[in-house]
C-alpha cells in the first residue's frame, strides 16, 4: 500500500536518476560499436566475443569487494569515485589500436563498471522509501534502460557518420556531466552502515558475492542474460550482414516502449509480486527474440524492438527489485552487486560461447538458439514457484 507520507520524489531520487542515466549513455554507446571497431582492426570472431567476455569478468571480479565496502562507507565518495573512473578509462580508448591493449582496457573498463553500477543502485535503494520500492526501482530503472537503448542509437549513428575518436569524445562529455549530477545529490547511507566499523567485518569473497536470501532471482538474470547477450555483441554486425540500413530503430522503439511500460511494471510489483509478471515479460521477450532473427527490413526490427522494450524492458528492474525486497538492509551492497554480476556474468559468457558460433552460424540462427535460454527461464521460474509451494502446503 502507498502511503502520502512517503514521497518518492525527492530531489536527491531525481538527481541520482539523471545522473545515472548519463553514466549509462556515457557507456552504453560504446557497447554496439566496439565489436565492429576490433573488427576493423584485425580482430577475429573469438576476440570480438571477448571484448564481452573479458569486460563482463573484470566487473564481476570487482562487484564483491564494492558491496562488501558498502556495508561500512558513506555512499557519496563511492559513486563519485566510480563516475569518475569511468570517464578516465572512457577517454584513453582511442589509444587502444592494437587488439590486445583493446582487450586489456575492457577488461579495466569492467572493472570499474562493476563498482559503479553496484554504488549507484544501492544509492538508489537507500533513497526510494521502502513502501514504494517496485514502483521506484522502476523508474530509476528507466535511467538504465533508457541509456542502454537511446545510446547505442547514438553510438551506431557517430560510427557511420565519423570517427571513432569523435565516438569517445561524445561519451566523455556525457560522463562528465553525470559526474557534475552525481556531485549533487544528497546521499542517504543506512543507520546500520554509518554504525558499523570495517575491523568489525571480515571480508569473505563468496559471502560477497552471493546474498543467500536472493540468490533466485539472481540466478533467473543470468539465464536471461545468457540468451539476450547475442543480441548485445552482435545486433550491428547482423544489420551489416542484413542489409539494415536503419538498425537504430530496434533501439529507438525498444525506449519507448520500455519508458510506456516501466511504471506500470513497477506498480503491478508493489501491488501482485514479481511472479506472473516475470513470466509475461520472458514471453515477450521470447517472441522479439525470434522476431528480429527473421527480420530484413526496418519494420521487422522496429516491432522486435517494440517487444524487446515491453518484455525485456520490464524484466530487469522486475528481477533487481525482487532481488532486493528479498534482502536485510545491511547486504544490499552485496545483493546490488549480485544481481549486476548476474547481468555480466549472462553476457559475457555468451559473448564467448556465441562467439565461437558465429564463426560458422549466421547470427539469424544465433538468435533463435540463443532464445532457447529465455524459454529455460520461464520453466525454471513456474518450477520453482510450484516447488516453493508444494513445501509450504506440506510444512503447514
Amino acid at each position: 500500500m502507498i502511503h502520502a507520507k512517503d514521497p518518492l520524489w525527492t530531489r536527491s531520487f531525481v538527481m541520482l536518476m539523471v545522473g545515472n542515466l548519463f553514466v549509462f549513455m556515457s557507456f552504453q554507446m560504446l557497447i554496439p560499436t566496439l565489436p565492429p571497431y576490433i573488427k576493423s582492426i584485425g580482430a577475429s570472431g573469438f576476440e570480438i566475443g571477448l571484448v564481452t567476455t573479458l569486460f563482463s569478468l573484470g566487473a564481476v571480479l570487482s562487484r564483491p569487494f564494492i558491496g562488501f565496502m558498502l556495508e561500512y562507507k558513506e555512499r557519496k565518495p563511492l559513486v563519485l569515485g566510480g563516475a569518475a573512473m569511468l570517464l578516465a578509462i572512457t577517454i584513453i580508448y582511442p589509444l587502444s589500436s592494437v587488439v590486445l591493449i583493446f582487450l586489456l582496457f575492457r577488461f579495466v573498463h569492467g572493472l570499474v563498471w562493476g563498482w559503479s553500477t553496484t554504488v549507484n543502485g544501492t544509492a538508489a535503494v537507500d533513497v526510494v522509501p521502502k513502501s514504494r520500492l517496485g514502483e521506484g526501482m522502476g523508474y530509476y530503472g528507466l535511467s538504465i534502460t533508457i541509456g542502454m537503448i537511446i545510446a547505442p542509437s547514438l553510438g551506431i549513428y557517430l560510427y557511420q557518420v565519423t570517427t571513432f575518436t569523435n565516438l569517445i569524445i561524445t561519451s566523455g562529455i556525457l560522463g562528465l556531466i553525470a559526474v557534475l549530477l552525481l556531485a549533487v545529490v544528497r546521499y542517504q547511507t543506512p543507520k546500520v552502515v554509518k554504525e558499523t566499523k570495517k575491523e568489525n567485518l571480515t571480508f569473505s569473497y563468496r559471502d560477497s558475492l552471493i546474498e543467500k536470501s536472493s540468490w533466485f532471482p539472481a540466478f533467473i538474470t543470468i539465464v536471461i542474460t545468457f540468451g539476450y547477450g547475442t543480441i548485445v555483441t552482435f545486433i550491428v554486425i547482423f544489420g551489416d550482414e542484413r542489409g539494415i540500413d536503419h538498425i537504430f530503430l530496434f533501439y529507438l522503439f525498444n525506449a519507448i516502449l520500455a519508458s510506456l511500460s516501466r511504471p506500470i511494471a513497477g506498480k503491478w510489483f508493489d501491488q501482485k509480486g514479481p511472479k506472473g509478471l516475470v513470466l509475461i515479460c520472458i514471453a515477450v521477450t521470447f517472441i522479439g527474440m525470434w522476431v528480429l532473427s527473421y527480420a530484413h527490413s526496418d519494420v521487422m526490427i522496429s516491432i522486435a524492438g517494440v517487444l524487446f522494450g515491453i518484455g525485456f524492458g520490464s524484466l530487469i528492474p522486475t528481477l533487481q527489485s525482487w532481488t532486493l525486497s528479498l534482502t536485510p538492509e545491511h547486504r544490499r551492497g552485496v545483493a546490488n552487486g549480485m544481481f549486476f554480476s548476474s547481468i555480466d556474468l549472462g553476457i559475457g559468457l555468451s559473448g564467448l560461447v556465441f562467439g565461437v558460433l558465429a564463426q560458422y552460424i549466421e547470427i539469424g540462427i544465433l538468435f533463435q538458439i540463443s532464445s532457447v535460454f529465455l524459454l529455460a527461464a520461464f520453466f525454471i521460474a513456474i518450477f520453482h514457484g510450484r516447488k516453493k509451494k508444494l513445501v509450504h502446503q506440506a510444512a503447514s
